[in-house]
């Protein structure tokens, strides 16, 4: 048993019954322990939560030894949907609640460094960070339906009266392929955007 056992036990658990399910008396059962086991790991559900924001972040990000800021960000958002789509129990977690661990915050100090050392100032590096992670997980929460959430249904519609949303849908709008599309499509534009030449305005 260790925290990181605990931790990705976790994240299946969450996978399969979303963070509304999650307990530690269902994380000890899926463990094979009792609930109070996991406390000489965690010290409680909030630290578990935290944990797994920690997981899908780190996981998504590794410095390679002397990066291009763009593409260490591209490289960041492309692996940070990777993880998030494959654990869509977690997406909404992970829009909502803070980096606080340690781990994390290393994780976010490194990005950091190498955009402050590409010539961003020290607000404007975190900004940076914030705004591709923001972006990206409002791209995944487009893309996933939590646990257990029926499956969405289109409304009735006039084809004379939405002649092109209808034709865009029928074109693939809104499927896998088109998700995959728009995330890149907009990530381009986003990190064209972005220039340490290019102070935030008032």
């Amino acid at each position: 048993m260790s925290r990181e056992r605990v931790l990705d036990a976790a994240l299946d658990l969450v996978d399969q019954v979303g963070v509304s399910g999650l307990s530690m008396r269902r994380l000890g059962a899926a463990l094979g322990v009792e609930a109070m086991t996991i406390y000489y790991y965690v010290p409680n559900k909030d630290a578990v939560l935290d944990g797994l924001v920690e997981r899908i972040m780190t996981r998504a990000f590794v410095v390679s030894p002397h990066p291009d800021w763009r593409r260490l960000i591209r490289d960041f958002a492309v692996s940070f949907r990777r993880e998030l789509l494959a654990h869509p129990g977690v997406v909404q977690l992970v829009a909502t609640r803070p980096v606080t661990t340690p781990d994390a915050m290393r994780m976010l100090e490194a990005i950091v460094v190498i955009l402050r050392e590409a010539g961003f100032g020290l607000r404007e590096a975190f900004h940076v960070v914030n705004t591709v992670a923001m972006f990206t997980t409002g791209q995944c929460l487009a893309e996933v339906d939590p646990p257990g959430s029926p499956p969405p249904k289109l409304p009735d519609m006039d084809p004379s009266d939405f002649p092109n949303a209808l034709a865009a849908i029928h074109a693939g709008l809104g499927t896998p392929e088109d998700h995959e599309s728009r995330f890149h499509y907009a990530l381009n534009a986003l990190i064209r955007g972005l220039s340490p030449d290019n102070p935030p305005q008032p």
